[in-house]
């Protein structure tokens, strides 16, 4: 990740500052370009767009949905939190995407996943309780409790879902990977991204929107970790 690129190269210039002074300038100068490029908000944007922009917003098809599949993310398990507010901002903006496209396709039945991690009650299942609360009927909505990952998650929904029609529902930066380990069980689902971090690529930018931010450098990290997922997945591909 770029912070720990960072990390390392201020430790090289410590290191180096007393007997290699050039290196440890260099090393320096490395750590801060990275630092600030990846906190650079065009920077950024560019990396994050070129991932979330793969596959487009779902809109309604005259389709008949068999399955609306939503793929596991974080949650914190606290009886004196309301459900809803138990999930992670990635679990939230899926567990909604879910909701709006099963108000648009009522036939469909959803297939919530992922384990619980330290948490004793499954993300699947929270996220679960989170759609019941929103008027989803429980009989409507499958568990997947226990996958730890997206690799995972596809080899165990696809033997449910093999021959029928799939949405699939994972945040816009997820969806690239997510969309090549179905496709690797011969799922081929319609893809329905949701929360993105670059929601208005070509509109107005004040002069906030070009200083650097912890907000950028995050976005940086996760469109470098996803890059990397894609790259990792290829070589398996070609390994396999």
């Amino acid at each position: 990740m770029p912070i720990n690129i960072v990390l390392l190269l201020l430790i090289f210039a410590l290191i180096f500052h007393r007997k290699k002074p050039k290196k440890s300038l260099k090393s320096l100068s490395a750590a801060l370009l990275i630092l600030l490029l990846s906190a650079f908000a065009p920077f950024s944007d560019t990396m994050m767009t070129a991932i979330e922009n793969d596959y487009p917003p779902y809109v309604k098809e005259n389709l008949a949905i068999d399955y609306i599949v939503v793929l596991g993310c974080n949650h914190s398990a606290n009886t004196k939190l309301p459900v809803t507010s138990q999930l992670a901002n990635c679990s939230l903006q899926r567990m909604v995407e879910a909701l709006r496209i099963y108000q648009l396709h009522p036939e469909a039945r959803i297939i919530t996943s992922g384990y619980g991690g330290s948490n004793s009650v499954s993300n699947a299942e929270t996220v679960k309780q989170s759609l019941v609360l929103l008027g989803v009927p429980a009989q409507k909505i499958i568990t997947e409790n226990f996958p730890k990952d997206t690799e995972e998650e596809a080899q165990l929904i696809a033997p449910r879902v093999q021959g029928t029609q799939v949405i699939l529902v994972t945040n816009a930066d997820h969806m690239p990977r997510s969309m090549n380990y179905f496709q690797a069980q011969g799922i081929y689902p319609i893809a329905a991204p949701t929360g993105y971090w670059v929601k208005n690529p070509d509109g107005m930018k004040n002069w906030a929107y070009y200083m650097p931010s912890s907000e950028n450098l995050q976005q940086s990290s996760i469109a470098w970790y996803e890059s990397i997922g894609l790259i990792v997945q290829w070589f398996k591909s070609i390994l396999n």
